[in-house]
């Protein structure tokens, strides 16, 4: 359906916004902000999903935590390091 409608300052602002941070056209944003507004108290959010594809091949997913954990700490200690 297309209509014509006057949005407030504020919300325009709003519209902008969405529209740089997920890169969607006017209608795209104003169409999901709706979408997202009109939906009924508790109603299921659909969630769109992507697939990554598989590990790659030698890559051990069995201790990634741990590997996660450690880059963290690296990167804490070197912004610690550059503070002194």
């Amino acid at each position: 359906m297309r209509t014509t409608i006057t949005l407030d300052p504020d919300v325009a602002e709003l519209v902008e916004r969405a529209m740089r941070e997920r890169r969607l056209s006017f209608k795209e944003a104003v169409n999901q902000a709706l979408r997202d507004g009109l939906r009924p108290p508790g109603a299921a959010v659909p969630i769109r999903t992507l697939s990554l594809g598989g590990p790659k091949p030698g890559v051990d997913l069995h201790h990634a935590n741990r590997l996660v954990s450690d880059i963290e700490d690296d990167e804490l200690a070197r912004k610690l390091e550059m503070r002194k």
